[in-house]
């Protein structure tokens, strides 16, 4: 017996039309707020899409969808700042105030009680101090990021190298604030930087962007898997990495000729931060000559070495060139391991 298909009521809307009472599931992508005008955009809204998180997606593809959403980004990192400070009394000065804090308390160890001779101590500290705050920074807040969004992660489809990039950028927005104070102390000991050398760093810092990203990037995925990551980067990137820059010592005055004699000073510039902070001492405190040293009384050192701007131009560019090459190994670590992100969460 033959079916025959049903008559259509005289005046019922056709099939093609949606029935109000039924719910149509909602895509990740439309659940994005990226797609969500209110939070960025008009820009975003007219660009939905669905993405599908696997691991056969193409570094370059990936980077072109983080390019696309370079909008997300942003807000990300304004939305980082907002909440760290919020309700405080005094927002982004503190920002300002912890490193300060810091130097205060280096200087009075090293400086007074110590008596490393090093004159016009603190600025020598926070002209390294002020990078390694913003590498440090940038790592040890990109590698919990992504559990710590675990609620956005499972619900919304975005690129998920956002969240570690939204880490460094907001860690490259207290690297501008402590950049102001730094402006503050060497007019307070009337210390000029290498004006012909300013160059350096923008050179220095690319690196430690690359770096940082890269870093963070990598231990972010790593993290979701094994939570012991995040602890162990706070030990390691807090403590022992810090003490294995020349920040609060000198490399040309206390470690390099104990190295040379032994033969192994390339095993400390195997550490890629190394070059970084010396160029950016070599620019701030810009004393590559003998200089009287503070004690003992009438003693002159080398604090910082004498080398022309292109060593340190080609020392950053192989840390440059070593960031990058990690930099494309942690896109491609995260996109094997972004595929059960949700389940793990």
């Amino acid at each position: 017996m033959a079916l025959e298909a049903p008559v259509p009521t005289p005046g019922a809307p056709p099939e093609s039309e949606a029935d109000p009472t039924v719910t149509t599931p909602l895509r990740f992508g439309d659940a994005s707020p990226m797609a969500d005008p209110a939070l960025l955009g008009d820009a975003l809204s007219r660009n939905k899409q669905t993405r599908v998180v696997a691991a056969n997606v193409g570094v370059g593809r990936r980077l072109a969808e983080i390019w696309r959403s370079r909008e997300l980004l942003v807000y990300l990192v304004r939305t980082e700042i907002k909440v760290k400070y919020k309700n405080s009394f005094l927002g982004l000065l503190w920002s300002m105030l912890s490193p300060a804090m810091t130097l205060v308390v280096y200087t009075v160890v090293f400086g007074l009680f110590l008596r490393n001779g090093i004159p016009n101590f603190v600025v020598f500290l926070f002209a390294g101090l002020l990078l390694w705050n913003f590498f440090s920074t940038a790592v040890m807040s990109a590698t919990g990021v992504v559990v710590n969004n675990a609620g956005l992660v499972k619900k919304v489809s975005f690129p998920r190298e956002i969240l570690a990039l939204a880490a460094v950028g907001s860690a490259g927005v207290f690297f501008f604030f402590q950049a102001c104070v730094m402006v503050i102390f060497l007019v307070g000991f009337q210390m000029a930087p290498a004006w012909s050398l300013l160059w350096l760093i923008v050179v220095a810092l690319v690196p430690t962007v690359v770096l940082g990203a890269a870093l963070g990037i990598f231990l972010a995925s790593v993290n979701v898997y094994l939570r012991d990551t995040q602890h162990l980067v706070e030990v390691i990137v807090g403590a022992a990495w810090f003490w294995a820059c020349p920040i609060v010592y000198s490399y040309q005055n206390t470690v390099a000729v104990h190295l040379k004699q032994h033969g192994i000073t390339w095993l400390y510039f195997l550490n890629p931060m190394t070059p970084l902070v010396m160029t950016f001492q070599r620019v701030l405190y810009n004393r590559p000559g003998l200089v009287h040293l503070t004690n003992p009384p009438g003693a002159t050192a080398y604090i910082l070495p004498s080398w022309p701007a292109t060593t340190y131009l080609w020392a950053d560019a192989v840390v440059l060139a070593v960031g990058l090459v990690f930099f494309y190994v942690a896109m491609v670590v995260f996109g094997r391991l972004a595929g059960n992100f949700a389940e793990e969460l």
